[in-house]
């Protein structure tokens, strides 16, 4: 069993600002550093770092070079990244205030160019019971999705940025949704403030061929098997000190997966999870935060 990630690649621009700037506001930072990003990235180095092996499809310009090669120096395999030198890499603007919080702006580049060609080349490499995994930071989510399941691949996609894009795709044919308790909100058709076992119960009524995967910040996580599968819910671990949530959505579902494929059960893979996000969230950046298997 194969894992391909198609996934974004961003160059991450952090400023450490006391409090998120305001409409009209000109905020002085703090600090500002410089991460490799990006859902697919982080998702990817997840994999990587917890022993899994993963294939990154996607595509990046000439000013993104170091992300490839931090991917690859993570054992991630890359044959089917596309480098295109007169674009743009994606990239993201986030503001990290003092109390761990984060809020982006993200400018999609090379994300967003991706052809049929490339998305055909790299899919006929997959097969049956190969596991595809999406976010929704690149384009032709419909395309990719309908040509991984022509190769009787699981799709597992986790809609974030969640956007009014999502809700056109044929979600029928995902395998397993991942997303955090205001993404399940907006998939489900439910008011944001639901709680959490609101959101799943909808969410199963609307999508009952689907596995689905909740993150719930420092509540914990919650799986929940499709129509009427096991429901299995784990405590988040405590952490001493939020230092930044920046990827830690990512390195759950990296985990998670990894540690499902290799055969664990859905409590084990859950708590392995658990742990890797909350030594992510001790930590600034987002993909010097993801953890190795040995750090947990």
């Amino acid at each position: 069993m194969k894992i391909l990630n198609f996934g974004s690649l961003n160059i991450d621009n952090v400023c450490q600002v006391p409090h998120f700037v305001r409409p009209g506001e000109t905020l002085a930072a703090n600090s500002f550093e410089r991460f490799a990003g990006g859902k697919g990235l982080n998702q990817s180095l997840a994999l990587a770092r917890s022993g899994a092996k993963v294939f990154h499809a996607g595509r990046i310009g000439g000013d993104g070079l170091f992300l490839k090669e931090i991917l690859e120096e993570s054992g991630v395999d890359c044959r089917y990244l596309c480098v295109a030198p007169g674009e743009l890499t994606g990239c993201a603007m986030i503001q990290v205030s003092d109390a761990g919080e984060n809020c982006i702006v993200l400018y999609g580049g090379a994300n967003q160019n991706i052809s049929a060609t490339d998305i055909e080349n790299t899919l006929s490499a997959f097969s049956t019971g190969d596991i595809l995994l999406l976010q929704n930071e690149i384009n032709d989510l419909e395309y990719i999705i309908n040509c991984a399941v022509k190769q009787g691949m699981r799709v597992f996609f986790n809609p974030a940025p969640m956007r009014e894009n999502v809700l056109k795709l044929d979600l029928a044919k995902v395998d397993t949704f991942v997303v955090n308790e205001v993404e399940g909100a907006d998939l489900a058709g439910v008011a944001v403030e639901s709680d959490h076992k609101t959101v799943l119960a909808a969410l199963r009524n609307k999508y009952p061929q689907t596995n689905i995967l909740m993150t719930l910040g420092a509540q914990g996580a919650v799986y929940a098997g499709a129509g009427a599968g096991e429901t299995v819910f784990v405590p988040a671990c405590e952490v001493e000190k939020v230092v930044d949530t920046t990827a830690a959505g990512d390195t759950f579902i990296g985990y998670f997966l990894a540690e499902t494929v290799c055969g664990k059960s859905i409590q084990e893979a859950l708590l392995t999870a658990s742990k890797a996000s909350a030594h992510c969230i001790s930590i600034k950046g987002a993909a010097n935060s993801i953890p190795r298997r040995d750090e947990l």
